[in-house]
């Protein structure tokens, strides 16, 4: 008996987070550093004032799908905006520092932020198509 009472009880708090973990439902927005123009509709990239806005392929991920909107300014990277990212909070948290890290790398080689694996694999993946749409 003396035994039971703590079993249950750490029984009980160990399960306390899987009933309050939360999947991932749906999509958010998060842009950051200068505002870009928004392209036309029947296209994936568009030119405004010397800056060209290209959309990276949408790579769909366990937690949902990402896609990044690239602003370039010349052959610069100028601004990264999520169009579609997981609704998780591990993504919510990785989206600014993977951004950052564009933004100071000036390519797709970049850190995977750790807790947010699968959401950095997909980021990279979508920059990279739309630097490479850039390029061609």
């Amino acid at each position: 008996m003396k035994r039971a009472i703590p079993v249950l009880v750490l029984s009980v708090a160990g399960l306390v987070p899987v009933w309050l973990y939360e999947p991932s439902l749906g999509t958010t927005t998060t842009e950051t550093a200068a505002p870009a123009s928004t392209p036309s509709a029947s296209s994936s990239a568009a030119s405004d004032s010397g800056n060209t806005v290209v959309k990276g392929s949408t790579v769909q991920t366990e937690k949902g799908p990402v896609q990044v909107q690239v602003t370039f300014q010349g052959t610069k990277i100028s601004a990264v905006k999520m169009l579609q990212q997981p609704n998780h909070p591990q993504t919510t948290a990785a989206v600014p520092k993977l951004i950052a890290e564009t933004l100071e790398a000036q390519s797709a080689d970049i850190d995977t932020v750790s807790g947010a694996t699968i959401t950095s694999d997909g980021y990279r993946e979508s920059l990279q198509a739309a630097i490479d749409a850039k390029a061609a």
